[in-house]
Order: C-alpha cells, then sequence, then structure tokens
C-alpha cells in the first residue's frame, strides 16, 4: 500500500526554498470545476500545460483535470485525463472524431504523493515525435499503449475563443477527485518541466515545484495558486479569473507538494466498503465492523491531530493507533493485538481487552485530539474531547510492546453491524471550517486546538525535520 514512512518522504516532497502555500481540493461528489471562456483566440499550435496533482478518487471511472473546446453534437476538444485504469490519457477531437490520442502504459496510483504533470505541444516541429510531449515528475513520457501524433501545423481547440476548464471536461463531465496547485498554462511555448520544477540538489531523483511567476504566459496563459479562498479561480497572472462551480473556502487546502499531509488511505479495503470524499479526509463507513489507516506511519516523534465526530448513532465508533501490519479485511479489528482504541461510548482497547466507562463518551460534531508520543521512555498515546483531556484523572495510556518495531498508523473506524458513522480528518488541513486556526509550534497546521507543548502536525515537512 503506498505510504509515508520516514525513510521515503522524500517521494512526496523535499526541502525547497520555494514553498507550495495552497492546493484546491476537488471533490468529485460536487461536480466541481473552474471554467473561463477565452476573449479571442490565441496560438492553438504551440502552448504547454503543468499542473501538481494529489490524487484521491481510485473509483475506476474518467476523470478529467484539463479540457478545452465546446460540446455537443459537433463536439471539438483537447483534453488530458486520468483513464478508468488509472492511467494519463490525452486526446484531441474533431467533429466528435478522435483525431489523435495517447495512452500511458504507467499507471498512477499513489494516493499518498504528489505527481507533477507537464503537457507540451508543439505542432510546427517538422519532426512528429516531437510534436507533442508528456512528462511526469521531470521525466519525459515515452512508453505508451496508444500513441498517435498530431499532423504538422495541426490545431487544437484549446486555446481557441472557447472554454478552458480545470477539473473536468468541458464543464459538464468526468469531474476530478484530487488535489491540484500551481496549475499553469503558457501560451505560444512549448517548454520543458525544468521551468516548473528542478531535481533536488541533495537527493537527485526527487522532484520539487520552483517558483513560476516569472514565466511568460502568452495572450490566454494563466497561473492558479489558489491563494485566495475567497476566489479560489483568481488568475495570478493577471489575466482573466476563472468562475468556480461548487468549490468553497473549504476547499482550499494547505496540502502542497512542499507540504504533503496524511489522508485515509483509499487503497486499503475494509471488511465493508468506506466511502471517501474530501480528498480522503472524509470517511462514511457502512454498517458492519471495517477500519481504515492514514497514508503515513511514524516510529518516531510527538505528533498531534484531529477528528471530527460528522455522524455516529452507534457506541462501537473508535478512533486510535495501530500498526502497519494488520489484516485491515478483519471482521473484528477491535480484539487486535497492537491496538489502542477510544470508543464513542467511552471504553478503552488496548490490544483487543476493553475497558469499560475509561473515557469521556463522544457523538455528532466532537473534536476528539489525539497526541501520541514516541519519544519519551514510556511512550504513551493521549486522547482530548472538545480539548478536554479525557479521562481526567488518568492521561495518557501506554503503548504496549506489541508496537515494538512497528510503524505506527492512525487509524479510524465505522461501527458494529448496525449503524453507520462518519469522520471527517484534520491532521493540519481540515476538510471543514475551524472556529478558530491554531498551529503547531513549527507553524504549520490550522487545527480548532492548540496541540499540547511539544506536539507537532504529522506532515511531509515536520517528518523530515523532527523524525517520525
Amino acid at each position: 500500500m503506498p505510504l509515508i514512512l520516514p525513510g521515503n518522504v522524500g517521494s512526496a516532497t523535499a526541502a525547497t526554498t520555494y514553498s507550495v502555500a495552497n492546493s484546491c481540493r476537488f471533490n468529485r461528489a460536487d461536480s466541481p470545476d473552474l471554467q473561463k471562456t477565452n476573449g479571442s483566440s490565441g496560438n492553438r499550435k504551440t502552448w504547454t500545460f503543468s499542473a501538481w496533482i494529489k490524487r484521491s478518487n481510485l473509483t475506476g471511472v474518467t476523470m478529467n483535470f484539463f479540457s478545452g473546446g465546446t460540446d455537443g453534437d459537433s463536439s471539438n476538444y483537447t483534453r488530458i485525463q486520468f483513464n478508468t485504469d488509472n492511467d494519463i490519457y490525452i486526446a484531441h477531437v474533431d467533429s466528435s472524431a478522435t483525431t489523435t490520442e495517447k495512452q500511458t502504459d504507467m499507471k498512477f496510483r499513489d494516493c499518498s504523493a504528489w505527481y507533477h504533470i507537464v503537457w507540451a505541444l508543439d505542432t510546427t516541429q517538422g519532426t512528429a515525435g516531437n510534436r507533442e510531449k508528456l512528462y511526469v515528475n521531470g521525466v519525459q513520457v515515452t512508453s505508451f499503449s496508444t500513441n498517435t501524433t498530431p499532423a504538422q501545423d495541426y490545431e487544437t481547440t484549446m486555446n481557441e475563443d472557447v472554454g478552458m476548464f480545470v477539473g473536468n471536461q468541458l464543464g459538464t463531465w468526468e469531474f476530478m477527485g484530487c488535489y491540484m496547485a500551481e496549475v499553469v498554462f503558457i501560451d505560444g511555448l512549448a517548454l520543458a518541466p525544468t521551468s516548473f520544477g528542478e531535481f533536488d540538489e541533495d537527493s537527485p531523483t526527487i522532484w520539487k515545484p520552483i517558483d513560476v511567476s516569472g514565466l511568460t504566459f502568452g495572450t490566454n496563459g494563466f497561473y492558479l495558486d489558489f491563494e485566495d479562498s475567497a476566489n479560489l479561480g483568481n488568475d495570478a497572472n493577471g489575466g482573466t479569473d476563472f468562475t468556480e462551480t461548487n468549490l468553497a473556502a473549504t476547499d482550499q487546502s494547505a496540502d502542497t507538494p512542499t507540504l504533503n499531509y496524511p489522508t485515509f488511505n483509499p487503497l486499503i479495503k475494509g471488511n465493508v466498503a468506506t466511502t471517501l470524499s474530501e480528498g480522503n479526509l472524509k470517511g462514511v463507513f457502512g454498517s458492519g465492523w471495517s477500519w481504515l489507516p492514514a497514508t503515513f506511519g511514524v516510529q518516531n516523534g510527538k505528533w498531534y491531530w484531529e477528528a471530527k465526530v460528522s455522524a455516529t448513532n452507534d457506541a462501537n465508533l473508535f478512533i486510535g493507533i495501530t500498526t502497519e501490519d494488520q489484516d485491515w479485511d478483519d471482521a473484528t479489528p477491535y480484539d487486535e493485538a497492537g491496538t489502542i482504541l477510544y470508543f464513542a461510548d467511552g471504553r478503552k482497547s488496548v490490544d483487543g481487552t476493553d475497558t469499560e466507562s475509561h473515557f469521556a463518551s463522544y457523538t455528532t460534531n466532537d473534536i476528539i485530539g489525539v497526541a501520541l508520543d514516541l519519544d519519551s521512555g514510556t511512550r504513551t498515546i493521549t486522547f482530548y474531547k472538545n480539548n478536554s483531556v479525557t479521562p481526567a484523572s488518568s492521561s495518557a495510556v501506554t503503548i504496549t510492546s506489541n508496537f515494538t518495531g512497528k510503524f505506527i498508523m492512525p487509524v479510524f473506524v465505522g461501527n458494529s453491524s448496525s449503524a453507520a458513522a462518519n469522520w471527517e480528518l484534520n491532521f493540519g488541513s481540515p476538510p471543514y471550517a475551524n472556529t478558530s486556526d491554531a498551529a503547531d509550534a513549527n507553524g504549520y497546521g490550522a487545527f480548532e486546538f492548540a496541540p499540547p507543548s511539544g506536539y507537532i502536525a504529522l506532515n511531509s515537512k515536520n517528518l523530515g525535520s523532527d523524525g517520525g
């Protein structure tokens, strides 16, 4: 299962002097997109699209992240998308007939890390193989299951005086479930990925963003940096803004290519299906025992996160920690060694042994804080209900030897066989609005309640600087 551990934190991000402040969270269930209509045609033969994308939905459906053109009986459009098999697919369509297309052999199924995708077109090139190029994480893709090339001087519908759409196809279908950051369109130039990113000096296999604000964007070029939560379609280059559809201020995220946060891991298939949304930060657990881990695991450090109960009518909802080697399809996860769990009715469970009425009970809209100490001589986990330590008389639960030598995972669960329940996660970039936002000592995170002294948000920069 794709997972961010201390040894591979670089797969998600690397230390960089340039920091991406924000991304936009596209929740597929809401049918979100950004769209604008060009006032005039730009260069339809030569242009470049660049975006950083962290996937959340892997649902076996097509998801389009950039398109341009018109829809209808005589559709003319250009698009790039994730296909149902999680490859990248590019197509140029004229009068509803596909003119050229590319489909990668590579699959893109890692929802724990960011991908940088560059699509460069220059149909004026005499050499056919140079007319359309695709790059992922700084490397050109050269292996395709389908690969037809645009004719020389072919004019795409993209960059005509019609619509441009970010997050779906032509404003009406194939919506994305993902985070997107640093979305750029360059009108008139076919650029290499080095215009948007660079390999890390100390870890030369790691690709990271660079500042793109100084690029020449051209007539219809744009730069979406998502730094204005009240106007997520703002063109930071100063051009025409995109119109937002079904996007709200809470869809601005601090999860970026330079500051990666955990989410639910969508590749884990539990005993009962769980519906994930909001960038894999909201889990709707069906009727029956089921549990999911986060995408980060740790062995050291002092970490804090929160989770909001968005719906429950069952005493068996729980939150806690477990080890990475659990059987996630277990029909009775509550009785496993290597678990410490806090149930909605106040029960404590350690290695499958319950203690009745240990914690305060919790219900809908309560926020549970978790402080995990893996650095002290006696490693502990402390739970907070709405910022109050629970139980007040015994604040910490000792982490047992069953966790020794293993990666410890934040874990969230549904319920018993009689009810459904929902969790919303906040590792530092919540899918809901806090009453007030509190950061950790390193300045990271937006929590409802301030992390306890010495505890920090679980993210890639803190993993790199403070252990894990």
